[in-house]
Parts: structure tokens; C-alpha cells; sequence
């Protein structure tokens, strides 16, 4: 194997661990570990070499990890401890400066970094890794470093409020590296892991397909799907003849509407069009759906090309011009939504 085709993965966890994380403490370590393991049996499946370091941050900022292999992972349980402020973009500037610093010698190099955070930025002022006191200037230094980034960086940033998402877009964040998560229970912080599951395996599967780094690592949008990442993702239109959209024209259950519609009804034959937030499950196929053409593409690379891990996990329609997506359902009566269209399968 020659050095260029030599994937190498550096993911960064960035983790907030200010007083106000102390009710998810264990929870934090019980998911930055699971994320880990993940890591761990994807870099063996798709032999990429992958190195974590970990930084946590409150009043200061502190690399626990650096670029360790993940298959010599320890768990974060000892060395992860909370108490104190939010050095948010110190930490964001620190974490990205001294990862800058890894060699990237023989071998395609890619960094990963996902920065979670339960809060607003309040200490980085005066934190000794920060460049300056000022924090517009801080806020600059971010955006600054985002913009000079290399296509083979990717930063993406867990944030807890509409707020929060405005401070991270201020920041230079790109809107598509920006996602909320319920900073208020375990629940919501098991689902802030799936979430990050879910980019992780984009960037993997994108990996092996050439693309060194993305800026919609959070999205379903035109950014994640169009033409270029279905042709990356190996994707083949459906015969024509082996499926039929039929237009959704009011509230009914989906095995009533295909039956109404004149066709049989056979248990995971029928997709319906996402049209909110949804929990999709590991066996539930995918189907992209071209809008100009009708065209619709499916099959294993479908939900590899919206980085579907094989656990449950939360997928949201993004606006996106081209292209709809549509999940297999396996129930006779879950509710369609007027508007939308059904997507058979012959």
C-alpha cells in the first residue's frame, strides 16, 4: 500500500466540563468512551488509521489525550473532572493550534474536531491559553482561524440554545457544523452522542471515498446530498419500472393510503417522504429521490451517504432544492403527511 492511500484520522473531543456539566459528569465520560469504541470497530471495518486526543476545558484548558491511537484508548473516566467557567474559545483556538502541529508525513491526513458545550462563552477573557483579553477579540481570533482552515479540517461545535448557535456562527462556525442538543438530561446528552456517532461515520465512509473534510457535517441539506456526494457515495438510480410516487393528498395511515391508492400493501415496500425529525433505525433503508427527474436511488450507500451508524438515531430534512428524502417504513399505520408524496416500491 503506497503512503498516499494511507488514511490517517485525527479526531479531537472537545468537552465542556464547567460546574454546570457536574449533572452529566458520568454521562459525559459514559459517551466520549462509547464514541471511542465506535471509532475503534470503523477504522478496523474501513482500514483508516484514526488518533484521538481529548481536551477538556472550564476556567483553563487541558489536552488529556494527544493523538493517541484508538485502538489504545483508556476511558476518559479518570480524566475527566468538572468545576469552573467556560473558556469556550480559548478552547476552540487552543485545541486547533496544537492539533495544527501533528506532522502530516506519508499518508492523506484528516481532522475531525467536535467541541460540546452546555453553555455560553464566559471565561476565555482570562484564561492564560487565549491570545487576547478582548472578547470580540477572541471572537475574531475564532473566525479568523476557521477561514484559514485547510480542506482537510473540519470543526463542528455541539452547542445547548438558539443562542448558543448565534454566538457559533458569529464564531465562523460553518452553520452546517452547528447542532443543539438538550443540555438538560442524560437523555439529551445520549442523543448529543448519537448525533456525533452520525457525522463521524459521514466523514469516515467520505474518507474512504476521497472527500478530506466537510463543512456539513450536521445536515441532510444541498451542502450533504446533491449530485457530486450521491456520484461520491456510489450511488445508481432505481429502474423506473420497479417503483411509483403517489402524491399524499390527506392524513391517512400508509398501508390504508397504498391500498386506496390500488396497490398491495407488503411491509417495508412503502417509504415516506422525511418531512420532520425522525428516529431512524439500523435496518431502515433510504431512497433519495431526484425532484427534477423522479429519478430515485437506494440501497446501503443511501444511508452511508447521510453517515447512518448502525444504532437509532435522530435524521432532520434540511432544505435542500434537489433533492427529498424518504424512509422505509415497516408499520401499517404510521401517518402520512398531506403534501408529501409516498414512495413504492413494485
Amino acid at each position: 500500500m503506497s503512503g498516499s492511500q494511507n488514511y490517517i484520522n485525527h479526531v479531537a473531543l472537545v468537552l465542556d466540563a464547567s460546574s454546570s456539566m457536574r449533572h452529566l459528569s458520568g454521562k459525559v465520560v459514559e459517551v466520549a468512551d462509547q464514541q471511542i469504541s465506535y471509532l475503534a470497530r470503523r477504522s478496523r471495518e474501513l482500514d483508516q488509521e484514526t488518533r484521538v486526543t481529548v481536551y477538556v476545558f472550564a476556567d483553563k484548558v487541558e489536552c488529556v489525550i494527544y493523538d493517541k491511537d484508538v485502538l489504545r484508548m483508556p476511558s476518559l473516566k479518570q480524566l475527566y473532572r468538572v468545576g469552573g467557567m467556560t473558556a469556550l474559545l480559548a478552547a476552540a483556538l487552543k485545541s486547533q493550534r496544537e492539533l495544527a502541529q501533528t506532522a502530516q508525513l506519508y499518508g492523506d491526513h484528516s481532522f475531525l474536531t467536535f467541541v460540546l458545550t452546555d453553555g455560553q462563552e464566559n471565561a476565555s477573557h482570562r484564561c492564560p491559553d487565549a491570545p487576547a483579553t478582548d472578547p470580540r477579540e477572541l471572537v475574531a481570533a475564532v473566525a479568523e482561524m476557521i477561514e484559514a482552515q485547510e480542506d482537510n479540517w473540519t470543526l463542528a461545535v455541539l452547542v445547548p440554545d438558539q443562542m448558543g448557535k448565534r454566538e457559533a456562527t458569529q464564531c465562523g462556525f460553518p452553520k452546517d457544523n452547528i447542532a443543539i442538543w438538550d443540555a438538560t438530561s442524560t437523555q439529551g446528552l445520549e442523543e448529543a452522542g448519537q448525533v456525533i456517532q452520525q457525522a463521524t461515520e459521514k466523514f469516515m465512509v467520505g474518507r474512504s471515498q476521497g472527500i478530506r473534510g466537510s463543512r456539513a457535517v450536521f445536515s441532510t441539506g444541498a451542502e450533504a446530498v446533491n449530485k457530486d456526494t450521491i456520484k461520491a457515495a456510489g450511488l445508481t438510480p432505481v429502474d423506473p419500472s420497479q417503483y411509483e410516487l403517489i402524491p399524499v393528498a390527506r392524513d391517512a395511515a400508509i398501508r390504508d393510503w397504498v391500498i386506496e391508492s390500488g396497490h398491495t400493501y407488503r411491509t417495508g415496500g412503502a417509504f415516506y417522504q422525511l418531512s420532520k425529525s425522525e428516529k431512524v433505525q439500523p435496518r431502515k433503508q433510504i431512497a433519495v429521490l431526484e425532484k427534477k427527474t423522479d429519478r430515485v436511488y437506494t440501497g446501503p450507500e443511501a444511508r452511508a451517504l447521510l453517515g447512518l451508524p448502525d444504532v437509532d438515531v435522530r435524521v432532520k430534512p434540511d432544505h435542500n432544492d434537489d433533492f427529498t428524502i424518504f424512509v422505509q417504513s415497516t408499520s401499517v399505520n404510521r401517518k402520512l403527511v398531506p403534501n408529501t408524496r409516498l414512495l413504492l416500491m413494485l
